[in-house]
């Protein structure tokens, strides 16, 4: 388990930011979640922790709110995000659960495709790390820092959708030095987006477990894993509903479960107060 000792918050001379969790197309819930009055000061910027779209009810509106917030936003892509991606490519197809009809109809379609895509998969400033889902423990910051850049790069050439296929996919399940091309950058999108738990023996991901942290054939949360390298600064994360809100001082989850009619979260960086809205009608 890690030192509950560390890292400590942040001063009260941080800046005024507020990590928001996953919106998922909640775009009526972030309008009331941004107009709370410990929010809605005009010096406040918003991390978004991934999973803007999909699932919920207005996507569309979701994508263009948070876009409008212009520099006082900074965005990272989630799994939902990354599937957008996906379905626009023709990588991946439609699915039924999927509510992206609007945008992909959109007049403004691709100015949002064009500007998702330019959108980084980890921010790390102020004392705090953000990605969607989690880190290997086998990484360092600097090194997954560098690592989602990589996968930056490859979506911001114009030559994208091809980095959209070949980072689609489970295997390997385990990082490697090593790794090249297609499979080295799968491993980097899993981990980043789409890891919640791992074989405690190996640290291999494990995909199939989307329900609550419960210790069982022989799996833990990621940010359980023995011989994490770098607990220098928090990981503040989403994509795990299940888990819901966590406060640790190594591990923040925000992905309270708004698109299944719970919670969307805020959490304001330099002391980690939280606010949150009922979300009952985005279902």
């Amino acid at each position: 388990m890690p030192d509950s000792s560390r890292p400590a918050a942040p001063s009260a001379a941080s800046p005024e930011i507020w990590v928001i969790g996953d919106v998922q197309g909640c775009a009526g819930a972030l309008q009331t979640l941004l107009a709370h009055p410990a929010l809605a000061t005009p010096t406040a910027e918003f991390w978004f922790a991934g999973d803007l779209v999909n699932r919920g009810p207005d996507s569309l509106g979701a994508l263009r709110l948070i876009r409008s917030l212009g520099s006082r936003a900074k965005v990272i892509l989630g799994n939902h995000d990354l599937h957008l991606l996906a379905v626009v490519t023709k990588v991946r197809k439609h699915a039924k659960s999927d509510t992206l009809q609007d945008i992909l109809q959109a007049p403004d379609r691709d100015e949002l495709i064009d500007w998702l895509r330019h959108q980084p998969l980890m921010v790390r400033a102020h004392g705090h790390v953000m990605v969607h889902a989690g880190i290997l423990p086998s990484w360092t910051l600097d090194q997954a820092q560098a690592l989602a850049g990589e996968i930056e790069s490859a979506l911001r050439q114009d030559s994208w959708p091809q980095a959209v296929h070949d980072f689609y996919g489970e295997e390997p399940l385990l990082w490697d030095d090593g790794l090249q091309g297609p499979a080295r950058m799968r491993v980097i999108v899993n981990s980043l987006t789409r890891m919640r738990m791992c074989h405690a023996s190996d640290g291999r991901m494990e995909f199939r477990h989307k329900g609550e942290p419960v210790a069982a054939d022989g799996l833990v949360p990621w940010f359980d894993l023995p011989g994490r390298r770098d607990l220098s600064e928090p990981i503040v994360f989403g994509h795990w509903s299940a888990l819901g809100l966590m406060i640790r001082p190594d591990a923040i989850c925000l992905d309270t479960g708004c698109v299944w009619g719970r919670a969307l979260t805020a959490l304001r960086l330099r002391d980690h107060q939280v606010v949150q809205v009922d979300c009952t009608r985005c279902r």
